[in-house]
Formats: C-alpha cells, structure tokens, sequence
C-alpha cells in the first residue's frame, strides 16, 4: 500500500466526521427558517373575523373602530399599536373625551399580526404607505392625525418620512428608538444599550447585523431570547404597579386571547419581522427630518417617562434637542406603559387635537 494513501480506517473517521459536520450545518440551517405563515382566510388557516381593507399590493388589512362615526367627526386618528399587540389596543381610547371632542380613530393589526396579511418585504416606507392606503379607503379625508406607541413608532417616523403632507399632527409615545441611526453620537447610544439586560442586548444586535437569525435565536433553547417576546420585558417598578392596577380594566373585545389573536399566523411575519424592521438598517435617520408642519398648520410631540426601562430616556432627550420642532414631554416617575398613567391619555388628545400644553 502507498504510504501516502490513507488506510480504510482513518478515511472511514474522516468522512464520518465530515459528514457529521454537514449534517449538523443543514440542521443548524434548518432551524433559521421559521415555517411558513398560517394565512387567515386560507383553507388550514384562521377565520377572518372582523372588517379589512385591500391595499395597493392587494394584502388585506384588519382595523377597529373607535369613537364617534366617521361622518360626524371633528378629529380623525389612525392608531399604530405597539409590539405584541394589535387593532384592540386601548391605549389612547378614552370614551368620554372621544365623545366629547368628537374624535373618530381607527386602530388596525400591522402586517402580519391578527388578521392582517404578511408582508415579507416590509420597510418603514412601505408601512407608511399602508397607513395612507388605510386612511384613503376609509375615507378620513386629505389629512389625518398619526399616534404610534412603543413599536408602532414605525408608523410615526415613517409617516414623517414618506407621507407628512397627508397628516394634521403626530404623536409618538415611548417610541423605541434604534441605537444605529447615525446621527446618536457612539457614547449616547452604547450608554442606552448597555442599560438593557443582557439578553436583550443580544437579541437586538442579532436583529440589526444578522437578521436571518432572528427566528433561530428566539425559539432556541441554549440561551434566552428577547426578553420581551418571552413575556418579561424589563419594567420599572412603577409601569409593574400600574399595571397590575390595571389589569382587569380592559374592555372586553370580541376574542377570547389577545396573544394568541396577535400570534396567530406565525412568529415569523409578526413580532420577529418587527424585530428586524425596528432594529434594522433604516431607510432614512430621524434626526435628519424636516418640520413637516413649518407654518405650525399642525405640530408633532414625543411623550416619554423618565422611569421608562424599556427605551431609555437619554436616546428620547438627545432626539428632541437634534429635532427642537418636536414638543418632547417627559412625565417624571412614569415608564413605558406611559398611556396607562392617569390622566395621560387625555394629555396626549388634547395637546396634539386642541394644542393644550
């Protein structure tokens, strides 16, 4: 036998062990790709319940009601819901004041969530112009007010952005902010990032620089996800009290769990897409937008607890002093469930309907 040419043995050790490898490679792919959407309205998937609209792109988007009737309104809202949640989200809803001011808003499930359809290819720009196909077929006229909580400030920025001669004002409650827009100088957003545990830390960086992992790296079990999709977010102790004080206060809605409602199609399209869209690389940085309203026709305002653990309010402080057109409100004592805080949301009405400080 040539001596240079290996022996049955060691070849046999060799190509169990590359063939170990590969396998283990395709496992380990395997487990990055989520599995296919369960689309509402198909056949295997969940009923659809409740009124949509059909966008540009022909994707369904499912939407609530609140308020007085379109017809009758003074004031028109289009309400973007906060992470996790969905066209039921309560947060701003007070109905006396509704009643009183006569205020119309309409709250719709994000792509993916509830019972709207996916979008694989979201972007900011592209959320902003489902808001606007959203007011259009509604019929809330050639301009409408904007309010995005936590999350949902994808819809705040990106109307901003893409769509600020169709609004009459903007609201932006504990927006989450992305540590990688370029205006934050190094030392402000890596102060703000190492405040958060641990875990989460990770979950956004995979979120920002390898999105493609998201899914894996939130369903695994070797070490923890994001502590927010797991159901303990980072709160202070005052948003832990107001909470607990409000828990049994919800209306009722007409489906029996609210996670299970938002989570129904997949993880996938709903809050891992947001996950990527939120932490991602943006279309454009915040801190480089224009006044939309420079004749003060309307007025943008960003309400933020200095109690928040969630959003760390030094990244809010800096954005209001590079945007000094924004009216920034910081609520002493107050975190992240900011609108749950009385009298909060009658603040947030009237400041951005009536220009009440």
């Amino acid at each position: 036998m040539n001596a240079h040419q290996p022996n049955n043995k060691t070849f046999n050790k060799t190509a169990r062990a590359v063939l170990f490898f590969i396998g283990l490679l395709a496992y380990a792919y395997q487990n990055t790709i989520p599995p296919p959407p369960n689309l509402c309205g198909s056949s295997h998937g969940p009923p659809v319940t409740g009124p949509r609209v059909i966008l540009r792109d022909g994707r369904h988007l499912a939407y609530h009601e609140y308020g007085v009737s379109r017809d009758t309104a003074n004031y028109k809202i289009v309400f973007v819901h906060s992470f996790g949640a969905c066209r039921y989200d309560e947060s701003v809803y007070h109905p006396e004041l509704f009643e009183e001011l006569k205020i119309y808003m309409v709250a719709f499930d994000r792509p993916g969530y509830g019972e709207s359809d996916v979008d694989p290819k979201r972007t900011i720009k592209s959320f902003a112009s489902d808001i606007e196909d959203l007011a259009d077929k509604l019929e809330l006229g050639s301009k409408f007010y904007v309010i995005s909580y936590s999350m949902g400030m994808q819809g705040g920025w990106g109307s901003l952005k893409y769509i600020p001669h169709r609004l009459q004002g903007v609201a932006l409650i504990s927006p989450v902010v992305n540590y990688w827009w370029s205006s934050f100088p190094t030392n402000v957003s890596w102060e703000a990032y190492k405040l958060q545990p641990l875990q989460d830390q990770w979950a956004v960086a995979v979120s920002h620089y390898v999105p493609w992992l998201v899914y894996w790296w939130n369903t695994q079990k070797l070490f923890p996800g994001s502590s927010v999709i797991a159901g303990r977010a980072n709160l202070s102790s005052s948003d832990r009290e107001v909470l607990a004080k409000s828990s049994g206060q919800r209306s009722p809605t007409p489906i029996p769990s609210l996670k299970d409602y938002v989570r129904q199609q997949g993880l996938a399209e709903s809050i891992f897409r947001d996950m990527r869209v939120g932490f991602g690389k943006w279309e454009f940085d915040p801190m480089k937008l224009e006044n939309p309203f420079p004749n003060n026709e309307g007025s943008v305002h960003m309400w933020h607890g200095d109690d928040d653990w969630v959003v760390p309010v030094n990244l809010q402080r800096y954005i209001a002093k590079k945007l000094p057109w924004i009216h920034y409100h910081e609520l002493p004592g107050v975190g992240h469930a900011l609108p749950k805080y009385d009298p909060n949301k009658e603040a947030i009405l009237k400041s951005l309907l009536l220009g009440e400080n």
